[in-house]
């Protein structure tokens, strides 16, 4: 491995990355949310005034309605754009956890490794300091 990085380091930087996606992801969903609960509390305002029995109100109630049809329609796309967002989440925190996994694994390999290398270089030094007692 002279000269080239751990792949557990390799690893670490792509969680990095992929949590990063996570995140992303995760505000994509908040924003999403928040102009759902923004549509919601506009369809609650329009149905007030749609029945509200102010003569002000009974003239637009055409507009209200068409305005709450609208309203309905694209709480419906949100809700679909939610469903999406939702997964991607999910998916995106699913690589994550994967990729920390990986990464786990690399480097109880490496560590494993270099715990090895270490006791044979032990032992070469012993085997080397016995065999220049018996010369002698």
């Amino acid at each position: 491995m002279a000269g080239q990085e751990p792949r557990s380091k390799k690893l670490k930087r792509l969680v990095n990355v992929q949590r990063q996606l996570e995140r992303m992801a995760e505000g994509e969903l908040a924003a999403n949310t928040e102009q759902r609960r923004e549509v919601e509390q506009s369809m609650e305002v329009v149905m007030e005034a749609i029945s509200s029995g102010k003569p002000v109100h009974m003239q637009f109630s055409r507009n209200y309605s068409e305005r709450y049809g609208r309203l309905m329609i694209k709480d419906k796309q949100l809700a679909g754009v939610q469903q999406v967002l939702e997964s991607k989440v999910l998916r995106e925190r699913t690589k994550g956890d994967r990729l920390e996994e990986q990464m786990k694994e690399a480097r109880e390999l490496e560590d494993r490794e270099r715990d090895d290398n270490a006791i044979y270089e032990l032992l070469e030094l012993t085997l080397l300091t016995g065999s220049g007692k018996d010369h002698t």
